[in-house]
């Protein structure tokens, strides 16, 4: 849950990146195989394919690239590292009370921030993971609370559910990116026209893939909050609080310590509209208040 802001930043990456691609792709096959991509119909079925098929790609290779981001030690489930062998525990006992039918990878990996995370393209393909930061700040009900959360967010199907989400932002921005860059490019000579319409899609799909974020991380906000539920029901309603509180507790100290940590925390966003807006993650205050007031299951 606490590293996701990271992964959201290297997922959006990758989805522009992908997309920069298949859109100069796009131009050079038009241009020299004669393949017509000026039709609106035409062109909105483009722009499903490739900018779903960009969020896809991104998901396929999450688990791959998060261990390659984060160095991730994956642990054998037989280790006999007493510590280890806790948390491949823990973790297979919260997937089993999720009704996983598969167990989840489980790594850790060598970091002072306080995070934790889950990924992977499906429910039975996933990946869980703590960092040497939180196990050493939080106890071990904290650390349940924690995983809790992860294992919920892979029971709900989160990454996938984000990743169509994702798809469909994509294939909207694609499409606006062109008929915005037709209209403007329309107005240029002739013989320059190509050029200046390619740069102004490029252009027009990261500005409004920025744009796009806003609406994509307020479905990652909802979906914080149905996590949080989630893990409250699996590890139970106050070691999920006392996650949440212990987070709150340590990323001061984190700061203090660790300077370069501050970007990575996650806690809402900030005060100003522009950062809550921006936020993967609803406020800790926030999260708390809902868990502490939500019916008991």
């Amino acid at each position: 849950m606490f590293a996701i802001a990271k992964r959201v930043f290297f997922f959006t990456l990758v989805n522009i990146l992908v997309i920069a691609t298949l859109t100069i792709s796009a131009h050079l096959i038009s241009t020299f195989f004669g393949v017509d991509l000026s039709g609106h119909s035409g062109l909105l079925l483009f722009c499903a394919i490739f900018g779903m098929g960009g969020a896809f790609i991104s998901l396929a290779s999450s688990k791959m690239m998060a261990k390659w981001m984060f160095g991730l030690k994956l642990i054998d489930p037989r280790t006999t590292d007493p510590t280890s062998r806790q948390i491949v525990e823990v973790v297979h006992d919260l997937a089993r009370k999720a009704r996983l039918s598969k167990m989840p990878e489980v790594g850790i990996y060598e970091s002072e921030e306080v995070n934790a995370f889950a990924t992977g393209p499906s429910k039975n393909n996933s990946l869980v993971a703590v960092s040497t930061g939180l196990l050493r700040r939080m106890h071990k009900d904290q650390v349940e609370g924690v995983l809790g959360h992860e294992i919920a967010h892979v029971a709900n199907g989160d990454m996938v559910t984000m990743t169509l989400i994702q798809g469909v932002i994509n294939s909207l921005v694609m499409f606006a990116a062109r008929i915005i860059a037709g209209l403007i490019s329309s107005q240029v000579d002739e013989r320059a026209r190509w050029g200046v319409h390619l740069a102004l899609v490029i252009a027009l799909q990261i500005l409004l893939g920025f744009l796009g974020m806003i609406i994509v991380n307020y479905f990652s906000r909802f979906r914080e909050f149905r996590a949080d539920a989630g893990g409250a029901r699996l590890a139970g309603r106050e070691k999920m609080i006392g996650a949440l509180q212990a987070l709150a507790g340590t990323t001061e100290l984190v700061e203090h310590d660790h300077p370069s940590m501050a970007s990575l925390k996650i806690s809402g966003g900030g005060k100003s509209l522009m950062m809550r807006l921006f936020s993967t993650h609803p406020p800790i205050e926030e999260r708390i208040k809902r868990l502490q007031t939500a019916p008991v299951l």
